[in-house]
């Protein structure tokens, strides 16, 4: 296999097990935490390079998962998934999966001369980003209909009293 290749296919990366590796990611963190900038890498030959923001930010989220003692997985956007990996990553049951790609909701290819399908990362992303921004319109139209209804007006002891009405009424139906 190529390192073109290699480079390419997801990979992961465990925290270190070592008290001394772990002192130093500590330090790493604490050093990112206290820079809002992005810091250079600097070789064994001295040569100097700044890092680009965004992989800053990275090498900052990496670090911290990995202080808090997580496993790191790298991949390209354009992995290919399986379904199972696919429900994995989205942490749904894979017939969850199946049901989203046959409606449609996920893209999804099936690999020539068999029924297997494959998901790209990507498209794993862009649903979750899509399904963030439904949960948020579907939150605010209930902050909308709550403060039209003066709900919002409400005292704690009189919405505790309702509750407590609510389900009085709720045994008494179920015994009768």
């Amino acid at each position: 296999m190529s390192t073109a290749t290699t480079s390419r296919r997801k990979r992961t990366f465990l925290p270190p097990t070592k008290a001394t590796d772990l002192d130093a990611l500590t330090d790493l963190s604490t050093f990112l935490d206290d820079h809002d900038e992005p810091a250079a890498l600097v070789g064994p030959d001295g040569e100097r390079i700044t890092l680009p923001l965004e992989v800053y930010r990275t090498l900052a989220q990496i670090v911290e998962a990995m202080r808090a003692r997580r496993a790191v997985v790298v991949a390209p956007v354009d992995q290919k998934l399986s379904t199972q990996e696919a429900a994995d990553y989205l942490g749904v049951s894979r017939p969850t999966l199946i049901k989203l790609l046959e409606a449609g909701r996920i893209p999804h290819e099936t690999v020539e001369g068999s029924r297997h399908r494959r998901v790209e990362l990507g498209d794993l992303l862009d649903y979750q980003s899509q399904r963030a921004l439904e949960r948020r319109e579907a939150l605010q139209a209930l902050v909308a209909d709550a403060e039209a209804s003066d709900l919002y007006d409400v005292s704690a002891e009189d919405y505790r009293a309702a509750i407590r009405t609510a389900r009085h009424e709720l045994a008494e139906e179920r015994k009768g």
